[in-house]
């Protein structure tokens, strides 16, 4: 995302009289022991406004969908006359089924959308467009700055089929997490040879630095972001899990807000289960965090600074929590314990919420050269003094060759038969497999183990016979840095397409969050869609957009259900901004410009077809 907004960091008194940054009036329970085992979107020059955009005339009759007079039957007419599956034919479509009925979940969007006059439409997705421009969501394509693609139908995710996502992704962080304690610690499950200690003690994310880190509430994953593909039998799977620092959570609530305000009329007319609840969450797993003795733990967002793809997100989260958002040059160490600079003084930091890449967290620890991180950073969160969020090491789990053991990870630490499977995968660092995959290459997908934002990947059916032979020498040359997949027809949904409704590739990326006691899913998550007829490519950088994603409640109570009025699309003001103290650099240098810039390798949501980034 475009930097955007800045952040509106608050502060308020506490009753002792120190100025403290806002938090929440309640931080809910903490663990008293550890956690028990059972695209590119590019950043523009510019800053826009943090005021919310105006809200905007977006069609006659105050929102209301006007009628072409166009037949409203079930199956693909109005709007939707002339769907046809067409390059699609092999996905599933989850709107409409193989007699072209409209699936149950989706009855309520047709019914309004199918009758909608194709000009009244068109202003609707005009609006959608200045409304992410106003908000500063926009993203570099060739060289210009354009709005993020929101596309005007939303996905919809019955009820059902979301208590099973919610379970499954529940269940895989669970024991991921149990995973990720593990081999930073006792090593039980590579003693036990459930997974292979060299294939953990290989990957490029496994830190010995982080080994005996041990958080106060046990909580390394306090964010995960679990990427889910539906097949052709329209069964959803984990393509990948992400761990360290997912982005993208900006988008699902900024969707969400622009479609409320264009569409209200569908609102009014669901229960649709909300998502404004994410930075409360958040903000209540860090402080779950902190050292059990502070009561009042002062909680940060670090990131890289104004240059980096997300810092639109950074901000946002940090506006919505009520907290800080520092760079690096804002925190500092003495005597294992970090600190803030700000006009009113020295403030301790107890929880540190970073989108900072592993490498330039700590130029003490790892790179030398960062110019973004805090020295001695680390050696303050070993002594107990400080947490950093998500926890230093993280990345084994997001390890493509790891992700393939999880199945396995799951029933070693749960007892349990994984909810969600994933998408069949060969290991090329086994023999059996890379045979395997170098006989068939040629109607496999093959990914790089350390790729992201889908570069590296290559599509054996639309490769040339050069290009396949170039990769079975890189894979026989590096096993343990590929994988291989089927290609996987990704679900579809009805997308706005020139003037008509046609089938697009979806995926989905919902976000869940662990303060200690429980994991809370995100209702719903962010849909992206491939908007170039047959693509598999999501990431808005090769034309690819998003959909607003709504989970549809079982019941309708005022807690399940979002309205259409100024409840859901106006926040609460925050108080006035505490100054944090910059010194003298106020402006990144040019090498701290290009550091900031290399971190959107994987704080960016960027998606290649069936590999995905964070």
């Amino acid at each position: 995302m475009s930097p955007g907004t800045s952040s509106e960091n608050t502060d308020t008194r506490s009753s002792d009289g120190r100025q403290r940054p806002t938090k929440a009036s309640a931080s809910g329970a903490r663990k008293a022991s550890p956690a028990a085992k059972g695209g590119k979107i590019a950043a523009p020059d510019r800053k826009p406004s943090s005021a919310p955009a105006a809200r905007r005339s977006v069609g006659p009759k105050n929102g209301r969908i006007e009628k072409s007079g166009a037949k409203t039957a079930n199956g693909a007419t109005g709007i939707f006359s002339g769907y046809s599956k067409g390059p699609y034919e092999n996905a599933f479509d989850e709107m409409f089924d193989a007699n072209s009925e409209v699936r149950a979940p989706y009855k309520g969007i047709h019914k309004a959308l199918a009758p909608s006059d194709r000009a009244d439409l068109n202003n609707r997705v005009d609006a959608l467009g200045r409304a992410f421009v106003d908000q500063g969501i926009t993203f570099s394509l060739s060289g210009q700055e354009r709005p993020f693609p929101l596309d005007v139908v939303p996905r919809v995710i019955s009820a059902t089929e979301w208590a099973k996502l919610e379970r499954g992704i529940t269940q895989r962080v669970k024991a991921l997490e149990m995973f990720l304690d593990d081999i930073y610690g006792e090593q039980e499950i590579l003693r036990d040879g459930v997974v292979p200690k060299r294939l953990v003690t290989s990957c490029e994310h496994f830190h010995r630095q982080a080994v005996g880190i041990k958080p106060p509430n046990g909580v390394r994953i306090h964010v995960a972001g679990i990427d889910l593909i539906r097949d052709e039998q329209g069964d959803f799977r984990v393509l990948e899990d992400n761990l360290r620092s997912p982005s993208g959570v900006s988008y699902v609530m900024e969707n969400r807000r622009t479609m409320a305000r264009v569409f209200p009329d569908l609102f009014s007319s669901h229960r649709v289960r909300a998502v404004a609840d994410y930075s409360s969450q958040l903000l209540k797993a860090l402080r779950a965090s902190a050292a059990f003795n502070e009561a009042d733990p002062n909680v940060v967002v670090l990131t890289p600074g104004v240059a980096n793809s997300a810092y639109f997100e950074h901000s946002l989260l940090a506006r919505q929590m009520g907290v800080e958002l520092v760079e690096g040059r804002d925190l500092f160490c003495r005597d294992n314990v970090v600190y803030m600079r700000t006009t009113q003084g020295e403030q301790r930091v107890d929880v540190i919420y970073r989108r900072i890449d592993d490498d330039f967290l700590d130029p003490m620890q790892f790179r030398p050269d960062s110019m973004l991180g805090v020295a001695g950073l680390l050696n303050a969160a070993r002594a107990g003094n400080v947490v950093i969020s998500s926890a230093v090491g993280n990345g084994v789990g997001d390890d493509k060759l790891v992700y393939t053991y999880v199945p396995e990870i799951i029933e070693y630490y749960l007892g349990e038969k994984p909810s969600l499977g994933n998408v069949d995968t060969l290991r090329c660092w086994l023999d059996d497999e890379r045979e395997e995959v170098l006989d068939r290459i040629d109607e496999l997908v093959v990914k790089p183990v350390e790729g992201s934002g889908g570069y590296g990947i290559v599509f054996g059916p639309d490769a040339t016979r050069d290009e396949l032979d170039v990769l079975a020498r890189k894979v026989r040359a590096d096993p343990r840095g590929w994988i291989a997949q089927p290609v996987v027809q990704l679900s579809t949904v009805p997308t706005k397409i020139g003037d008509r409704l046609q089938p697009r590739h979806v995926d989905l990326r919902p976000f869940a969050v662990n303060d200690g006691e429980s994991v809370w899913v995100l209702p719903g998550g962010l849909t992206r869609v491939a908007l170039p007829e047959g693509s598999l490519v999501v990431n808005s950088s090769q034309g690819g957009g998003s959909k607003d994603t709504w989970v549809l409640a079982s019941r309708a109570s005022e807690s399940e259900r979002e309205l259409g009025g100024d409840e859901l699309v106006s926040g609460k003001d925050l108080p006035p901004a505490q100054q944090t103290e910059q010194g003298p650099e106020a402006t990144a240098n040019p090498m701290e410009q290009q550091q900031q810039q290399q971190q959107q390798g994987r704080s960016q949501t960027r998606f290649g077809s069936q590999g995905v980034s964070e």
